[in-house]
């Protein structure tokens, strides 16, 4: 029988309780601004928060170019959380690009991918408040591994505009640290409350930080596990809490930007790793005509890697495609 992801946590929460008795910390300025936007005095949290944690494992080898390739596609854009037209009904994840301390700098001056998540979704950081006061683990890597962390009915309750927009104050935009330095107009101008807000699900997973030189076979194992499991526990929890549904996962360039992964890499492990998860459709935001061009050399190598023949073993893939030579890049400072 093939290994599956283990859920090792599991936990429900009403979002109304949560936020009460939990409420996020903010620590930076910028940060209470854009909360108090999305969330004014008396505002009501809705729903319930799903929050599980897995155990990682390695695929098995059910690699086929062809369907890798077909199920996914581009979208020249960051995350606009718009569901997918071209799959009705689907249930629709997205990617949160983890630190291996969940969501760890969300309170901070810091508005990279993670923290800008948690800013639009404030919820999270009750989660991780009450994970913190429970003396839970707040991870997703332990000791023995990757542990992707799956959360469901997310609140998305403000957008924040991050591009480059000189007439709005912002010439370099508000991502990663330029959001700090930020003026509370500009802030006030890039925020946009959702009435009503809009439900998110994320797939919380840590790429590897740091490495140099060529990707080893290992790095290239210990990633293809972590997106494997990542996509495989969401196509499962997705059948148990809202049943026979299509399964969409929206993702990126994961791992690319402050841990200095290889774009090309991180897109081609995902692609393989979304079809042998199950997932119906991984729709790959790739920013910008460069990061488009990477995401087609990316779903090029997986046909060239998986031919004349898939390998026989998952880490015979890995092996071979150490052999493409790809090597990291530098963090962005992000």
């Amino acid at each position: 029988m093939d290994a599956e992801p283990e859920r090792i946590e599991y936990e429900e929460f009403d979002a109304a309780a949560l936020m009460r008795d939990f409420p996020p910390r903010w620590y930076h300025p910028n940060k209470q601004q854009v909360y108090g936007i999305a969330c004014p005095a008396g505002f009501a949290p809705q729903g319930r928060l799903g929050y599980s944690r897995w155990r990682a494992v390695l695929p098995p080898a059910r690699f086929d170019p062809h369907a890798a390739v077909a199920r996914t596609l581009a979208r020249e854009s960051p995350f606009d959380y718009e569901p997918l037209d071209a799959v009705p009904a689907a249930v629709e994840w997205h990617v949160n690009f983890a630190d291996p301390e969940l969501f760890v700098a969300y309170g901070s001056g810091l508005l990279a991918q993670d923290e800008m998540q948690v800013a639009e979704h404030p919820v999270l950081g009750s989660l991780r408040e009450a994970l913190v006061a429970q003396s839970r683990a707040t991870v997703t890597v332990d000791d023995e591994g990757a542990t992707p962390v799956l959360i469901t009915g997310a609140e998305r309750r403000c957008r924040i505009a991050t591009d480059p927009d000189a007439a709005l104050g912002r010439p370099a935009g508000l991502y990663g640290n330029q959001f700090a330095r930020g003026t509370p107009d500009t802030i006030r101008k890039a925020t946009a409350r959702l009435d009503p807000p809009t439900v998110t699900h994320l797939i919380a997973m840590a790429a590897i930080p740091g490495g140099e030189g060529e990707y080893t076979p290992l790095e290239i194992a210990y990633t293809l596990s972590t997106a494997y499991s990542g996509f495989r526990a969401a196509v499962l929890e997705s059948a148990r809490v809202f049943g026979a549904r299509p399964v969409v996962v929206h993702t990126g360039f994961w791992g690319c930007g402050a841990f200095g992964g290889n774009r090309i890499l991180m897109t081609l492990v995902q692609i393989l790793a979304a079809q042998a998860a199950g997932v119906d459709t991984l729709v790959f935001h790739t920013l910008s005509g460069h990061g488009t061009r990477a995401w087609d050399q990316a779903c090029a190598l997986v046909s060239g890697v998986l031919r004349p023949s898939p390998p026989p073993t998952t880490v015979a893939l890995c092996e071979r495609i150490a052999t493409l030579g790809l090597t990291w890049g530098m963090s962005d400072g992000n």
